[in-house]
């Protein structure tokens, strides 16, 4: 059985960060990273991107698309996907196109950074 282990944080304190404290503080992350690696329990693990670079796709027909990750407290998160896409426009459309299928779901499209198993980190 597979886990999804999602990690919420303060925001403005992991922003507040220098960047040799977040550096230290990814590369303790990636210790356990590589050794769940090795135990062969790991799948993906994903960084968010920042809550204001968030939007949200609701309602009917094609939705709206409103910045900031702003599900209603009766929702809860069930489920990811991770898509490859070169501007937000093509995410959305993904959404969109998820959508068609479950018209009742409310998708946050949120930039992320992909950390692999035995990837350096981009210094970009």
């Amino acid at each position: 059985m597979f886990y999804a282990i999602l990690a919420y944080h303060v925001e403005e304190a992991i922003e507040a960060l220098t960047p040799q404290q977040d550096a230290a503080l990814m590369t303790d992350l990636l210790q356990i990273n590589d050794r769940l690696y090795r135990e062969r329990v790991l799948g993906p693990a994903a960084r968010l991107g920042a809550t204001q670079d968030a939007c949200t796709l609701r309602g009917p027909g094609d939705g709206l698309v409103i910045d900031g990750p702003f599900a209603e407290t009766k929702e809860q998160l069930l489920g990811f996907y991770v898509v490859d896409c070169a501007a937000r426009d093509e995410a959305i459309a993904i959404a969109r196109d998820l959508r068609r299928v479950n018209p009742t779901a409310v998708y946050e499209i949120r930039p992320i950074s992909l950390y692999l198993p035995g990837v350096p980190l981009s210094q970009g």
